[in-house]
């Protein structure tokens, strides 16, 4: 057996797209159906792409709710701090700050919780430290 992918639906290709490529995964695979009417955008991290993430589009406008029974997905970052501060910077909301130099949650365009764990420990640091949750994650 072995790992493939996580599918979820997104409704802004282009957003969803932007916010992944700034965690650093990279597009590796597109499938355009117009017969079904739907894209399939396989997304990874360089070097990991056998762990994929597949970004669903159909084309017929449709609302997704954000139902918290999906979870979320999780991806080791090398600095959570940098991760963050580059999230920020593209005024991505950071919903669970990094407080603890280990992990942090930020939420997809379309609301899918995304958890960001620190490649070991990094020491507690402001802004992050004493930054409070947003929302929720």
């Amino acid at each position: 057996m072995k790992y493939l992918h996580t599918m979820i639906r997104v409704s802004d290709p282009v957003e969803t797209i932007r916010f992944f490529e700034l965690i650093g995964l990279r597009e590796v695979n597109r499938i355009d159906n117009p017969a079904g009417r739907f894209t399939l955008i396989f997304m990874a991290a360089p070097g990991d792409e056998d762990a994929q993430v597949e970004l669903t589009h159909n084309w017929d406008p449709e609302s997704y709710g954000g139902g918290r029974n999906f979870g979320h997905l999780a991806y080791r970052v090398e600095d959570i701090y940098a991760t963050c501060q580059r999230l920020m910077d593209a005024g991505i909301t950071i919903n669970r700050p990094p407080r603890d130099g280990h992990m942090a949650f930020v939420r997809t365009p379309d609301g899918i919780s995304i958890e960001l764990l620190q490649d070991g420990h990094l020491p507690p640091a402001e802004p992050w430290a004493s930054m409070p949750n947003t929302g929720s994650w």
